[in-house]
């Protein structure tokens, strides 16, 4: 059974109306209660009709929903709606099948953190899930996701989590792979991404009052926690990394458009697996041809690099000298 979170709210709801042996709930007190509670999580526009609300009784008396033991007692020319069993809730009640599956394969993935620093806990609570929620153990591994948990500074991962969630700022010993000094830096750390199988920390620092600074987590060599006032970013960190590929937001960028043409034996590649959200292509005489609106760095050079001979940049004249000028480089190495 997989529902939304309004979905979710209406049956919360309607279950405890359904409970509540002191009241008399018509469907005009049920559809109240609901609407109330919507507008109070998510605005008025998420509001429902009459319709959504018999939907949503019909539903939860299924065997898809919770087969909810629900009478229907007249009050006149009236109804009103109440449990048969008082005791009864969509609480308490067993996950199906269907449920248990997907808790199981989420078990699965985050058992891959399990020998991580920071991350003891999981290895705890993963046979307390399993034995509570009846879920079957698995002796044998199922799945792989790319993941190094001995990679250097992954002892740090936990800590900067708990950091931004409460609202915690520290002192960072940082050591950059353009010294063979360590610095310090007062941090208010915001956000945290993955790429290339790397970890890397994005907040404001202090000293520069630059709200965008990144720490790979493989450079840090201390973290203590301060007293300091934590200061909120209100950057939107997604749509901060859209324009881009991996973490390099040059200071100045500008979107370009970026032409690329792929060999026919490499073209399946491309299309299954996007370079980007905006990427267009197209069938041209036998090639692929990509094109993407994105920020240039050096993760975009570098990835342009990885595919070889199997693509060549068309546009812009910019980047493609700049990977042209490269490959020179690499043939004279």
């Amino acid at each position: 059974m997989s529902v939304n979170k309004n979905a979710l709210l209406r049956y919360q709801v309607l279950d405890r109306c359904f409970r509540n042996p002191g009241r008399k709930f018509f469907w005009q007190d049920l559809l109240a209660e609901i609407n109330e509670a919507l507008e109070e999580y998510n605005g008025p526009e998420s509001k429902i009709k009459r319709r959504q609300l018999f939907d949503d009784i019909k539903f939860m008396e299924s065997d898809q929903g919770w087969s909810i033991p629900l009478e229907r007692h007249k009050d006149g020319r009236k109804v009103y709606y109440r449990y048969s069993d008082k005791d009864f809730s969509i609480s308490n009640q067993p996950l199906n099948e269907d449920e248990k599956n997907q808790i199981d394969a989420a078990i699965s993935v985050l058992s891959r953190f399990a020998g991580a620093p920071q991350f003891e806990w999981v290895q705890e609570m993963i046979p307390v899930l399993q034995d509570r929620l009846g879920l079957k153990q698995s002796s044998r591994e199922v799945i792989s996701i790319e993941s190094n948990i001995d990679l250097k500074g992954i002892e740090y991962l936990g800590t900067l989590y708990d950091a931004i969630v409460n609202e915690l700022v520290l002192k960072v010993e940082y050591q950059n792979f353009k010294s063979d000094d360590s610095f310090e830096l007062t941090f208010h750390p915001h956000f945290l991404k993955q790429y290339n199988n790397r970890w890397f920390a994005f907040g404001l620092n202090e000293e520069l009052d630059i709200q965008t600074w990144n720490l790979a987590l493989d450079r840090i060599q201390n973290i203590e926690q301060t007293q300091s006032v934590y200061i909120q970013s209100d950057i939107d960190w997604n749509e901060y990394f859209f324009d881009i590929i991996g973490v390099t937001r040059p200071e100045n960028g500008k979107v370009e458009t970026l032409v690329l043409e792929f060999t026919k034996e490499q073209a399946p590649y491309v299309i299954t697996k996007p370079l980007h959200p905006t990427q267009k292509h197209e069938s041209v005489d036998g090639n692929l041809r990509v094109e993407i609106e994105i920020i240039p760095n050096y993760e975009l050079k570098t990835l342009i690099l990885s595919f070889g001979e199997k693509v060549k940049v068309l546009k812009p004249q910019s980047i493609k000298e700049r990977i042209d000028s490269r490959i020179q480089l690499m043939r004279k190495d």
